[in-house]
């Protein structure tokens, strides 16, 4: 239906359930007149819809953003599937209804993400390193703690990026027996893979920023491009970043990528290295997921 149809089906008695199946924010900024409101990104969806519409044989016409937004057919599929036997969708959704030039309720100004600018500091409590390692048949994971870490972004450009990571702090989460988890870890920290002792730390510098422009929301926004010092070598290291904000005063970033540890010295168990490992092979990436979180300490 297009919006004229449903502007009249709107005028019908009695006219349809017309339910706007954004979040409640979008919904307090712009809905159509006569909308009720179950978000279909809720888990509790069918249990909103249940007391919006109790009678599942009369008609419910849903909508969302339109423009491509898959929201009102996802919702038509739960209801659907949840036993309502006439539900439609009115896939214009509200860009539609306001380039007919109907009215719409609400505040009008639709969420929008923050711009951001300062410096941030790592808050290093609640951020991680979270490491995989693996081997032909076995693998390990973890996390590593980060000693401390500087973000610096210019109207929510990313200007410069580095963090320090605390190698002495590496811990396994998969094995469950103590002895072996701390033979692990000794075998992490000595020469053969880190050599905490010798290089306590790890620090990435980022010297460039690529900014991702064709991107979407949960994807990456950025590529850094920098050096990465492990084992007192130092070596380029690129990786795709997301870096978002709730609000203008903390951010968070999130990054996974895959570390090739012999360009550091970490030779152990590598088939470049060595022949004849049998069950002793490691795999030479480690994989790495990295989430910061960092609060505006200054103005840029």
């Amino acid at each position: 239906m297009n919006a004229e149809q449903l502007r009249q089906r709107l005028a019908s008695q009695p006219p349809p359930a017309l339910v706007h199946v954004l979040p409640e924010e979008v919904f307090a900024a712009k809905r159509i007149p006569q909308s009720c409101n179950a978000c279909v990104y809720e888990m509790s969806f069918l249990e909103t819809m249940a007391s919006l519409a109790p009678d599942k044989a009369s008609p419910v016409i849903v909508y969302g953003a339109g423009e491509g937004s898959h929201d009102a057919e996802v919702a038509k599929e739960k209801l659907l599937a949840a036993g309502y036997a006439n539900v439609e969708v009115f896939a214009d959704g509200l860009s539609g209804w306001e380039h007919a030039g109907l009215p719409c309720e609400g505040k009008g100004l639709l969420p929008a993400e923050p711009r951001v600018s300062g410096t941030f500091e790592v808050d290093t409590k609640e951020s991680v390193a979270r490491w995989t390692g693996r081997n032909l048949f076995n693998h390990h994971n973890g996390t590593v703690k980060l000693n401390s870490g500087r973000i610096v972004i210019k109207d929510s450009a990313l200007v410069s990026a580095q963090f320090t990571i605390d190698m002495r702090s590496i811990a396994c989460e998969d094995l469950t027996d103590s002895t072996w988890n701390a033979m692990l870890i000794r075998h992490l920290q000595d020469a053969d893979f880190f050599d905490v002792g010798n290089h306590p730390q790890a620090i990435f510098i980022a010297k460039r920023a690529e900014r991702l422009d064709a991107r979407t929301e949960g994807t990456p926004n950025f590529v850094l491009h920098g050096q990465f010092t492990l084992r007192g070598i130092t070596r380029p290291l690129s990786f795709p970043v997301v870096i978002a904000a709730a609000d203008g005063q903390r951010i968070t970033g999130q990054a996974q990528f895959e570390l090739d540890r012999t360009q550091f010295g970490s030779i152990y168990g590598s088939g470049r290295f060595f022949r004849f490992l049998g069950k002793h092979v490691v795999n030479d990436h480690i994989h790495l997921h990295v989430k910061l979180h960092a609060d505006r300490i200054s103005a840029v």
